[in-house]
């Protein structure tokens, strides 16, 4: 969903969804900031494309998302669900078959993903945050599931994903009331890690962003699956994955690469594969 009044939406430029990869960062920007990066569903299959494009690029090892001009994102342009067919089949397909293109390519993506979030984070646009592994936000962020405002119910992963990171009870208050927060209580709750001023937003992301892509991606990589399995397994069914995990990881030449590093006190250096 998204908050703005939008007319009805043309296809978007080429431009409004960008892609870029620098010292082992992808960045994907969210660029239409005339609506606060409102989406259509041509910039869903950008979108999509840019994170399937980052798994598939050795180069790439941090993944970071965040929109243009002061805004994250404000969820879907009002005019795609204006322009969708009125009847249920056609409004499902405009979800499984557009909006959570995105979701199911977040889920195939090894590799750490990290939002940047200024300004506002709202509906759909905040669920995008949500199925990113990392999020840093603004403090003056201002962070909404406010599907029920508008009749709706979260659309795009909100009523699994918020529950997961800050419990049941709460996310349950601030999806039947559609309540914005802040960065500050953002973090407070457990929603976003860690808080800056807008200023340095962008600067403290990066710098964590490359401290991740300095580690070894192919342990980067099991650490993040590691996680999610986890939380669908029994501690015993963990141990079991992880025993296999560490022999695989101790057979590698980054495992080689970063003991020898690690007893030569130097940065270790990790071939792209």
């Amino acid at each position: 969903m998204s908050d703005e009044n939008t007319t009805a939406a043309a296809e978007p430029a080429p431009d409004e969804l960008l892609y870029s990869v620098q010292d082992a960062i992808a960045t994907i920007t969210l660029n239409r900031p005339q609506v606060r990066n409102a989406f259509t569903l041509t910039m869903i299959d950008r979108w999509a494309a840019a994170l399937r494009e980052a798994e598939a690029d050795p180069a790439v090892r941090v993944v970071v998302v965040t929109g243009a001009g002061g805004a994250f994102c404000s969820g879907i342009d009002l005019a795609v669900l204006s322009g969708i067919e009125p009847t249920p089949i056609a409004r499902r397909r405009m979800l499984t078959d557009g909006v959570h293109k995105v979701a199911r390519a977040v889920l195939d993506l090894n590799k750490p993903l990290i939002a940047a979030i200024s300004g506002v984070a709202v509906g759909a646009g905040l669920d995008m945050a949500l199925m990113c592994d990392l999020r840093f936000a603004a403090r003056s962020a201002r962070l909404s599931e406010g599907y029920i405002k508008i009749g709706l119910v979260p659309g795009d992963g909100g009523t699994y994903l918020l529950p997961r990171l800050v419990g049941p009870a709460k996310a349950l208050e601030l999806l039947l009331s559609g309540d914005t927060v802040d960065g500050v209580e953002a973090e407070r709750i457990g929603m976003v890690n860690r808080v800056y001023e807008e200023a340095v937003l962008l600067d403290e992301t990066y710098a964590f962003a490359r401290r991740i892509a300095a580690m070894s991606p192919i342990s980067a990589g099991m650490i993040k699956r590691a996680v999610y399995q986890s939380q669908n397994l029994d501690l015993r069914t963990n141990l079991d994955l992880i025993a296999s995990h560490m022999a695989i990881v101790q057979s590698t030449e980054d495992y080689a690469e970063a003991r020898s590093a690690f007893g030569e006190r130097r940065a270790p250096t990790f071939v792209n594969r």
